[in-house]
């Protein structure tokens, strides 16, 4: 998902300010991509690598270690890894969700086919684990691996929460700290591990991220209600054609009269979508509030990302960490 055009924005500071160390993890990216008897596997990586992402979750692990003083080579093969893994992860979000559009471009499984896309992912990972060994940190491996887990086990629980009208927003919040946070949390975490931050500073790292990620996917959910297809490269009212209980939609939901429950459990529970079903929707939303209060939640989480890098050391990256935060809610405010 892309973060919308403005000026002077926090990541692209961030970008140059890490610029070199960036410049490494895409050659290591663009090595470790590569494979000698199956061309596909560097034909569809390519594709999302490639595709104008803004490298949000390796740029924040080189800033944790940056931040946390760290002078060796590792910080790029972790860097690479998130990136790694967070690739794989779109690859397989866009088979299970039969998506045709990511970053505003055609998805790897519309060009190429689910196969292609699953088993690529399937490489990936196999490569973000190859890479996360280099550091020969067992603290780092145990923190990446865990997060691929969390990740995989808040996939499946969308499975099952998404389209049951009993999801409320304590499963929304495990399923989007699997989905999201996760990696989030773990890209900052492992930056302060392989610099070997005291455990406080470590920690913040940890609460920075995932605080940063639930409200980074919380902005997502609530963009697709009231986004533009430019800003968050792909189609408005995909969640809620695809069936997703979304934040928005679980709080109207909450609200809902009998005739309103009646409405959410024919176009999410049973699928039976009609014309004008998603304006009927945007209206519910609309007189419930839904959308503002959402919108609420977000800030509050970007407001505690922002805190918690209290303890770190006074840093102009630290700074930027902290803009970051400000920035991913500015997109709806």
């Amino acid at each position: 998902m892309g973060l919308m055009e403005s000026a002077d924005k926090p990541q692209d500071r961030l970008a140059r300010a890490l610029a070199e160390d960036m410049a490494g993890v895409n050659a290591l990216i663009r090595d470790r991509m590569a494979s000698e008897h199956a061309p596909r596997i560097p034909e569809v990586t390519a594709h999302l690598v490639e595709a104008g992402g803004k490298r949000l979750r390796p740029m924040m692990t080189l800033a944790a270690a940056r931040l946390c003083g760290y002078a060796g080579p590792y910080h790029i093969h972790l860097a690479a890894t998130v990136e790694f893994i967070h690739t794989a992860t779109l690859l397989h979000d866009d088979v299970v969700d039969e998506s045709k559009q990511r970053r505003g471009r055609p998805t790897a499984n519309l060009l190429w086919d689910n196969k292609s896309s699953v088993l690529v992912g399937d490489y990936l990972f196999a490569r973000s684990f190859q890479l996360m060994t280099d550091s020969g940190n067992m603290r780092v491996l145990s923190i990446l691996s865990n997060a691929s887990a969390v990740i995989a086990e808040g996939e499946v629980l969308q499975l099952t929460a998404a389209q049951d009208l009993k999801t409320d927003e304590g499963i929304y919040l495990q399923v989007i700290r699997g989905k999201t946070a996760a990696l989030f949390a773990a890209a900052t975490e492992v930056g302060g591990v392989i610099a070997g931050a005291p455990d406080d500073q470590v920690a913040a790292l940890h609460a920075y991220g995932d605080a940063l990620g639930i409200a980074f996917q919380i902005v997502d959910d609530l963009l697709d209600y009231g986004g533009t297809s430019a800003v968050i490269g792909k189609n408005v009212g995909d969640d809620f054609r695809e069936r997703k209980l979304t934040l928005p939609v679980i709080k109207a939901v909450a609200a809902a009269d009998a005739e309103e429950r009646a409405f959410w459990s024919r176009v999410i529970e049973k699928g039976d979508q009609r014309e004008g079903d998603l304006e009927q929707a945007m209206a519910l939303m609309a007189r419930h509030g839904t959308l503002e209060a959402t919108r609420a939640e977000a800030l509050s989480w970007a407001n505690r990302a922002k805190d918690a890098l209290t303890p770190l050391p006074r840093h102009e990256l630290r700074d930027m960490l902290r803009d970051l935060a400000d920035y991913v809610v500015e997109r709806v405010a």
